[in-house]
């Protein structure tokens, strides 16, 4: 009789919204929205101009709401420049809206959301960056992304902070519509929430209750994907600067095309870099701040290409957050004991990163690491991954985790004396050298661990090649916690004979 103990039944496989609370998502489908991981954030997030460009009243309307709020921020800029810390708090300052899921958190679903520096930033500089507020000349409206466009550490997800928080009783009532139709009445809980909405007339925000998903002690927002991007707002710093020799062309004042050209050329070194010309744009901006007016109306004129690319963003996005990392989930279920691996921390990271290399190497899951063809360019995705197959752990897994010397990829824990620092990169990584030789062994000191594990993923020969000498020449060739995972396509079994 054998004495081999028994397998712990695997766990029920549950990352995302429909996962949590039980729904199809082919409802969550057909209502539009988007079915977020409940692990961990996904980098898309509200772009307002998708909101602007809408063919849909209501979401014009939702932007017509954000600019009448910064109409009122402006006001108050000019009549009270000097503003008491309790009303820049009040009028400025927002949480991260974390419950929705989306967005660019250091760790599972928690932002730093908009705090006193943005707030003082923005309140004296209001006047300067949006001077034509709402009686604009050359655009067809306002746009709050005019704060990217000219102030430094103003980005995409401070935008998104913003609207979100601008937006959320919209967002409140598309989530509550949503659970009281589909959703069972034990999964969903009435909810207090603070700042829904505006009065203008008592110069307060009010609170609201709603009725939505609740989830490990918080409520759960709903996004619609329609509003949705990835990666970049269609305004954005980025965009302005690289396509800066085609703003002046648009500009109908000769003599002003002629002033900045001429303070262009000024503000560049004898032999300037694309750097130096990059920077030298950016000032001249700043000093001819009209010239974002004439950027904005050409990215109005292309309004519905931003729908178009958004909407691609988002699909992709479907296909692999959604589709492809839920089925690396199920392999890593089914064919190994990821789910099953005990121990210590470190016991646990070794074996789990072993199971995923077996998967990916022996088991078909390599094709996950594929998007259209094109293997992942991105670390993060590749971080998003390896966290939304984390699940059923005693450990507590933080994704870049921070400990004062910079962010580690992830933190596994239990308690203060068990810790082992996880570090994800591609092989590709121009980086790799250094950070193989550094950062993992700074971040395990600053976070007291143990251990320390590296994974790397590579996608070609040339990768591999390139890791292999790296690792000879840091003699880290024999490192037990060095671990190369080949996601190569060229040199894996058909998918009939992959087993």
């Amino acid at each position: 009789m054998s004495t081999r103990p028994k397998k712990s039944p695997m766990p029920q496989v549950r990352v995302y919204f429909s996962d949590f609370f039980g729904v199809d998502r082919r409802v969550i489908e057909r209502y539009g929205a988007f079915d977020v991981s409940l692990l961990a954030d996904l980098p898309l997030f509200v772009d307002p101009f998708l909101l602007f460009n809408s063919k849909k009243p209501a979401y014009r309307k939702l932007h017509a709401r954000i600019i009448s709020y910064l109409s009122f921020l402006k006001d108050k800029s000019t009549t009270q420049p000097q503003l008491s810390s309790g009303l820049l708090h009040a009028w400025y300052m927002f949480p991260e809206v974390e419950q929705n899921w989306l967005g660019f958190s250091v760790k599972g679903n928690r932002g730093h959301g908009l705090g006193k520096g943005f707030a003082e930033s923005l309140h004296a500089n209001l006047n300067h960056i949006f001077g034509t507020f709402g009686r604009e000349a050359v655009t067809r409206g306002s746009h709050l992304e005019k704060l990217c466009l000219i102030r430094d550490n103003v980005g995409r997800d401070s935008i998104s902070d913003f609207t979100n928080n601008l937006i959320l009783e919209f967002l409140l009532e598309y989530t509550e519509k949503f659970a009281l139709d589909h959703i069972a009445p034990s999964l969903r809980r009435k909810v207090p929430i603070r700042k829904v909405r505006f009065n203008y007339t008592t110069e307060s925000w009010e609170n609201g209750s709603y009725t939505l998903p609740w989830h490990n002690g918080d409520f759960v927002l709903l996004t619609p994907k329609n509003i949705l991007t990835k990666d970049e707002t269609w305004i954005n710093k980025t965009d302005l600067i690289d396509g800066f020799n085609e703003i002046p062309m648009a500009i109908p004042n000769q003599a002003l095309r002629e002033q900045v050209s001429n303070y262009f050329k000024k503000m560049l070194p004898r032999s300037p870099k694309r750097k130096d010309e990059r920077e030298a744009a950016f000032r001249t901006v700043q000093h001819f701040p009209e010239l974002i007016d004439y950027y904005i109306k050409r990215k109005e004129d292309t309004g519905d290409r931003a729908e178009s690319i958004a909407s691609e963003h988002v699909k992709l996005s479907e296909q692999l957050y959604l589709d492809q990392f839920k089925r690396l989930t199920d392999l890593l279920r089914q064919k190994t004991d990821f789910y099953a691996t005990s121990g210590s921390t470190h016991e646990e990271a070794y074996q789990r990163a072993m199971f995923l290399q077996d998967v990916i190497e022996n088991k078909g899951g390599h094709r996950l690491f594929y998007l259209n063809g094109s293997p992942l360019e991105r670390e993060e995705d590749l971080h998003i991954l390896y966290r939304m197959t984390w699940f059923a752990t005693p450990s507590d897994v933080t994704r870049e985790a921070n400990d004062g010397r910079g962010p580690a990829d992830f933190k596994v824990s239990r308690g203060s004396s068990d810790k082992t620092i996880i570090e994800f990169k591609l092989a590709k990584n121009t980086q790799l050298e250094r950070n193989l030789e550094k950062q993992a062994e700074i971040y395990q000191k600053a976070s007291d661990a143990k251990h320390s594990i590296k994974v790397i993923v590579y996608f070609s020969a040339a990768e591999k090649k390139r890791v292999e000498q790296i690792l000879k020449r840091l003699k880290l060739q024999d490192d037990r916690n060095i671990i190369l995972i080949d996601a190569r396509m060229d040199n894996k079994p058909s998918g009939s004979k992959a087993r």
